[in-house]
């Protein structure tokens, strides 16, 4: 069993930057790829990035790659989102999520385990 608890979400202009936390509780969390999605409202949840839970292989959106780095830290159970140059179109909450796959995929189905998320609101 995996708990997640995401932080870091907020108000920023467009340009600037945030960065994202999940902090995971259970002893197996690095067993478990990790994924970061997003929904905006009205739009469906979509896959932003992801961790393999092993080499630390990582995985982005096409929306989001060259913005956006995935990091985790299996010893203080923690996967960020970095994400820099932050456009009104990355406005959505944002959720963390836990897969006990090998390799993270971009299908929310594939995910057991999700946190409540977190609001990031970039504006123009």
């Amino acid at each position: 069993q995996v708990q997640l608890v995401e932080s870091g979400g907020g108000l920023v202009q467009a340009g600037g930057s945030l960065r994202l936390s999940c902090a995971a509780s259970g002893r197996t969390f690095s067993s478990y790829a990790m994924a970061w999605f997003r929904q905006a409202p009205g739009k469906e949840r979509e896959f932003v990035a992801g961790i393999s839970w092993v080499a630390g292989g990582t995985g982005y959106a096409n929306s989001v790659k060259g913005r956006f780095t995935i990091s985790r830290d299996n010893a203080k159970n923690t996967v960020d989102l970095q994400m820099n140059s932050l456009k009104p179109e990355d406005t959505a909450v944002y959720l963390c999520a836990a897969s006990t796959r090998l390799l993270p995929t971009t299908t929310q189905y594939d995910y057991g385990y999700w946190g409540q998320g977190t609001q990031v609101t970039v504006s123009s």
